[in-house]
């Protein structure tokens, strides 16, 4: 929980702080503006992608297990068929 929060308020003054560094810059307001704009386009891209590459990470991983569990209880079974047939 405490890491939680120090890395959201990390993240939060990491925010804050490129605003007012872009905001007070000596550019115009168009120009500032731009930038800002440019920026948001910017990070949303890079966090859509580490998002995707999170998802395929995660579907990687599921289809892994799902595989492994499903070989398992091939092998479990087989060997219930052989306990069962020298019973």
């Amino acid at each position: 929980m405490k890491s939680s929060n120090t890395i959201l308020g990390l993240v939060a003054g990491l925010a804050v702080g490129a605003t007012l560094g872009i905001l007070l810059a000596p550019d115009k307001g168009e120009k500032t503006r731009k930038k800002i704009i440019s920026k948001t386009g910017e990070t949303k891209d890079k966090l859509k992608d580490s998002f995707d590459d999170f998802l395929d990470t995660v579907s990687e991983k599921y289809s892994s297990i799902k595989d492994q569990g499903e070989e398992l209880l091939k092998k479990e079974k087989e060997e219930i068929k052989k306990k069962m047939k020298k019973a």
